[in-house]
């Protein structure tokens, strides 16, 4: 059991950490490329990097919470973060901009969700998942808090000076860790070896299993990094007028938090992969609104606001899926393992969606969107259809 004092701190700091990092780039972006007088590529870039530097430290940040815990783990990211954003205040050169961004990557991985799955799983094993959706509850407000913050902040001190108080409130999250479980999970015998080893009971089941929890868990980060990154500009370029664009893409945090509310409050009845399926057959639906929304303040509105709560569900199922499939005595290793190529995919979104945009339109940006949220779910359908018999056992 995880004490509701450190649900509500670890959810705090998930607010706080996704806010001053992942959703940075896309409250302050313009206003740095602007500054800065680099193309958007260069600036976007910086994001990608950071995700690239996610990647590579992403076994040993998962091998790292296996072993300490995250009470241990979690606040070097925290301060990782920090540092991150007090030298992109500081940067005039690319080199010192991508240095911060590596930084920032640093402390994504050992911060934000991943890490914080990874430590509830050491410390409730399988039971584990309704605290997993609990915080992110709080995780699901950053867009909305954070992207007006930012604007405002942009507004009153620059984007130099935004990025300033970002590095503070991180520093301001590193106490709360210490709310963390240190302990690592333990059952009697019988129930910890009917749980461990989750539904997959072979190596060959385990490598199906895990190419497909990697190709789901891959092109959804890399349509949310790339939406996140670009969605003022995508609903901007749909027709929105600016002001009415900001109003709008804060509803994906709505969405997220809304979603994932019904989810805590129904207490998590639905398995992983029938949630997967369920959430995966509405994506591509998502994204085939706002393709045809011909810049409607409604239809956008609505899109933006049911793809945050798909997007808010599936980050649950990204955490939920391993716990239910896998040993969840090697959650952390495993899973970031598996995550490696979703990194470095995700990392190309940013740059990617920017050059669609660029060269292209954001009606095609959403088009491209259509087919991988197609490809997302005919994995979810193989996932479910592969080892449902036995979710019923």
């Amino acid at each position: 059991m995880i004490p509701p004092r450190a649900i509500v701190c670890l959810g705090l700091t998930q607010l706080v950490g996704w806010g001053v990092t992942f959703y940075l780039i896309g409250a302050l972006g313009p206003a740095m490329t602007a500054d800065l007088g680099w193309n958007s590529a260069t600036v976007y870039g910086g994001f990608s990097a950071a995700i690239v530097t996610m990647a590579l430290v992403s076994p040993l940040a998962g091998m790292a919470v296996d072993r300490w815990g995250g009470h241990r783990v979690m606040p070097l990211g925290a301060m990782a973060a920090a540092a991150g954003c007090a030298l992109l205040a500081a940067t005039h050169a690319v080199p010192v901009y991508f240095l911060a961004w590596l930084l920032l990557g640093i402390g994504m991985r050992l911060c934000l969700y991943d890490a914080a799955f990874a430590s509830l799983a050491r410390a409730a094993g399988p039971t584990a998942r309704r605290p997993m959706s609990q915080i992110t509850l709080f995780g699901g407000l950053a867009s909305t808090v954070m992207w007006p913050v930012g604007h405002a902040l942009s507004g009153w001190l620059g984007w130099r000076g935004a990025v300033l108080v970002y590095a503070a409130l991180a520093l301001a999250t590193v106490p709360l860790y210490l709310a963390l479980p240190r302990q690592r999970y333990a059952a009697p015998g019988a129930t910890a070896a009917r749980h461990a080893a989750g539904l997959t009971r072979t190596a060959n089941e385990r490598r199906q299993a895990g190419t497909l929890y990697a190709v789901i868990v891959m092109l959804t980060n890399f349509l949310a990094a790339g939406n996140a990154a670009h969605l003022i500009s995508l609903l901007a370029g749909l027709g929105l007028a600016t002001t009415a664009a900001v109003s709008v893409a804060a509803l994906w945090g709505v969405g997220q938090f809304a979603a994932r509310v019904a989810d805590v409050a129904l207490g998590s009845r639905l398995h992983p992969l029938t949630l997967t399926l369920a959430v995966s057959t509405l994506l591509p639906l998502c994204f085939l609104l706002a393709l045809l929304s011909h810049g409607n303040l409604y239809a956008t509105a609505a899109y933006a606001l049911l793809y945050g709560a798909c997007n808010g569900l599936m980050t649950i199922t990204r955490g939920t899926l391993p716990l239910a499939l896998f040993d969840f005595r090697s959650y952390g290793t495993l899973v970031g393992a598996l995550l490696i190529p979703s990194f470095l995919l995700t990392a190309t979104a940013p740059v990617a969606y920017a050059f669609v945009l660029e060269h292209y339109s954001a009606r095609a940006a959403m088009g491209i969107s259509v087919g991988l949220a197609a490809a997302i779910l005919a994995a979810a359908f193989a996932l479910r259809w592969r080892f449902i018999a036995r979710t019923r056992a």
